[in-house]
Formats: C-alpha cells, sequence, structure tokens
C-alpha cells in the first residue's frame, strides 16, 4: 500500500516527530523477545511523546483527540508495534470510562497522574459484556455496603494486570443490574495472577484478576446500579468502535509493505501485492469518509472489522507464502504477522464476523 491513502487523512497533529516515534517503536519490536517482555521502552517512548492524553479530556491534562485522530494514530501504531498498541488501547478504554464518572475531583486526581505516565490504568470489563455471560453465576458479584460497594469473584481477562494502578471493573448484583468502578490495585483483596502465555503479544502481560471481597468507597463508582452498565450512559451506545479494526489494519499494512519489499526483487508477485494494496487502501478510505461525515454506526463498523480481519488472515499468508520457509522460523516478520493476526478473530469480535471469518475459510458463498 503507497502512503498516499492515509496521508490524505493525516490530521495535522501527526507531524514528523510522531513519525520518529513510530520508527523508534518499530525498532524496538523487532527483538524477537519483545512479545514476551513488557514493552517498557516503547511505552515510555509513548509516554513521553504525549500520547497517553489521548483519550483523556483538555480540561484534565489531556489532548482529547477526535475520532479521525484517534483512528489515524491506532493504524500508525500498531503497525508499528501490535503489542505496545493493544496495551495503549486498554489504557484508552479505562480514560473513556473514568470520564463517565460525575465526580470531577476524582477525575483530576487520577488523570492528572495518568496523563503524565506516573500510573497505569487498564480494563477488565469482558466479563460484563461477552466473556463467560454463559455462567449461571456472575463472574463478580457486587454488594452495596456502607462503605461503598463490595466487590468479589474473578475478573478474566485483563491487559497488564500485573503492572496496573487501577483497573476500571464491576460485578453484577444480586438483581442482575450491573455496576462499573475504579478499583486501586494496592487494595485489600486485590490479587493479579500471572500473566497468561499467548499465541502472541504476551507482553501486555494479560491475566486474571481475583477480586476477594475487596471494598470499593463510594467515590470510586463510575456507574450503575443498572442493567448493561457498558451502554455509554449518554445513551448513545451501540454505534460500535473501530479500534480493533484499525489496529487490524495497521497489522495488514506491515505484512503488505513486506510483500511489496519482496515484490520489488520478484516483480511476479506484484499481481498479489498490488491487489492487497488497493483493498487496505479503499478500507481506510471508507472508514476516514465515514468518521469525517460523522455516519458511523453499528452496522458499519460490523462492516469494516470484517473486511479488517479477513484482509489481516489473507496478507500475512500471502506474506509467508511469498519468503517461504524463512517466514516459518520464529521471530520472523511473516512469522509474527501469521500470530498477530490471529488475534483479531478472538479480540472483542462480534458473532457476525467470526462466521463471516469461518465461512470464508469454508469457501461458502453468499
Amino acid at each position: 500500500m503507497t502512503e498516499s491513502a492515509l496521508n490524505s487523512n493525516r490530521p495535522e497533529r501527526f507531524q514528523d516527530e510522531f513519525d520518529r516515534l513510530l520508527q523508534t517503536i518499530s525498532k524496538l519490536s523487532e527483538n524477537s523477545d519483545s512479545e514476551l517482555a513488557w514493552p517498557a521502552e516503547a511505552w515510555n517512548a509513548i509516554t513521553q511523546a504525549g500520547i497517553l492524553g489521548w483519550n483523556i479530556p483538555r480540561e484534565f491534562g489531556g489532548t482529547d483527540l477526535n475520532s479521525v485522530e484517534m483512528t489515524y494514530g491506532y493504524i500508525r501504531l500498531a503497525e508499528a508495534c501490535l503489542t505496545t498498541t493493544f496495551i495503549l488501547t486498554q489504557f484508552n478504554a479505562a480514560c473513556q470510562r473514568i470520564n463517565w464518572s460525575q465526580d470531577q475531583e476524582l477525575k483530576w486526581s487520577v488523570f492528572q497522574e495518568l496523563a503524565a505516565g506516573e500510573k497505569f490504568a487498564t480494563v477488565g470489563i469482558s466479563h460484563l459484556t461477552t466473556s463467560r455471560q454463559h455462567l449461571s453465576k456472575p463472574t463478580v458479584t457486587a454488594e452495596k455496603i456502607n462503605e461503598g460497594w463490595k466487590l468479589d469473584g474473578f475478573v478474566p481477562w485483563v491487559t497488564g494486570a500485573v503492572k496496573a494502578d487501577y483497573i476500571i471493573t464491576g460485578g453484577v448484583c444480586e438483581d442482575r443490574t450491573q455496576i462499573l468502578a475504579l478499583v486501586q490495585t494496592d487494595h485489600a483483596g486485590v490479587a493479579p495472577q500471572p500473566p497468561i502465555e499467548m499465541l502472541s503479544m504476551t507482553g501486555s502481560q494479560t491475566g486474571a484478576v481475583k477480586l476477594d471481597q475487596v471494598i470499593v468507597p463510594e467515590q470510586y463508582l463510575i456507574a450503575g446500579p443498572v442493567e448493561n452498565v457498558m451502554k455509554r450512559p449518554d445513551g448513545q451506545g451501540g454505534a460500535g468502535s473501530l479500534t480493533t479494526s484499525a489496529l487490524a489494519l495497521g497489522v495488514a499494512r506491515r505484512a503488505i509493505a513486506k510483500l511489496g519489499e519482496e515484490a520489488d526483487r520478484r516483480p511476479d508477485l506484484m499481481e498479489i501485492y498490488r491487489p492487497f494494496r488497493a483493498e487496505c487502501d479503499g478500507i481506510c478510505t471508507e472508514m476516514f469518509e465515514t468518521l469525517q461525515a460523522g455516519t458511523l454506526n453499528g452496522g458499519f463498523s460490523e462492516k469494516i472489522r470484517g473486511q479488517s480481519n479477513s484482509l489481516v488472515l489473507r496478507a500475512s499468508q500471502a506474506l509467508l507464502a511469498a519468503v517461504k520457509g524463512a517466514g516459518f522460523v520464529k521471530g520472523h516478520p511473516a512469522e509474527r504477522a501469521i500470530r498477530e493476526a490471529m488475534f483479531f478473530l478472538v479480540w472483542s469480535c462480534p458473532q457476525p464476523v467470526v462466521h463471516a471469518n469461518m465461512k470464508e475459510f469454508a469457501c461458502v458463498l453468499d
């Protein structure tokens, strides 16, 4: 893919300094051990660049990027390093939910620490939306007490759990309503479990967190108790998000660029490379046109997610086929791309998208 499609939507704030940051992060990610260890150097680099303020309101020390800027930034960062960018999405998700709080003093104190990189926040919310919803007993229970709320249970997926100072999580009340709260990890009863070794991005230090009768003071309640607490409090939930698609496109762009390098040496690959480049170009263009028009909705997000998933899966496999045996060796860009592409089949992937991907695997045509 040429730079023209993404550059035509390059926000003004993303200038040469951002390009230098991308080069730094990309270089750090080339180390074969980078996927196993927490990306401390890359995280420090984005902290110094002010990127931790992307999803923090300006009045609390952030930069509060709009949707076009955020999507562009995620695509480019994921192209450089998916692990670091995935951690950033979870940090930003925490910032988004903290901003739901009506407690201005809480937001001021927490956002100041987060924007400066002094503390790290993440989310553990999948059990409130998709993960383990089939279980008869809630994974985490919430009980109102005099001191505030008591959370008890097991939060299954928390990125950076062992690194976090704050975890935005929640539980289910006896009447099946839900709450969302800010949990401080140094409080009694909060026990992050050892990180899970995953197919890719083990360095994100994703693991479970045990909550053993954890007391959450009332001022740390973010939302609830209500049904479906993860819906936006302003009632505008359901529009969908392009975050996962943006990261998939970043990984796809990296694979396609590598395929282009191969095609420069082997002209017979041009007929493979060019359609991939054009497809990625088209998806990016449609995304930005929709964001700029303000017409994003759940149906569009789902469609783009399906296209992005399909592209990153096919592009990474095409790269492996092009580089042959060299790409099957641990640490090769093709091997890395293959494993990273698999992530998008399981990360916040709507069932219709999963089904569409599986139909494509089975060559089932509509």
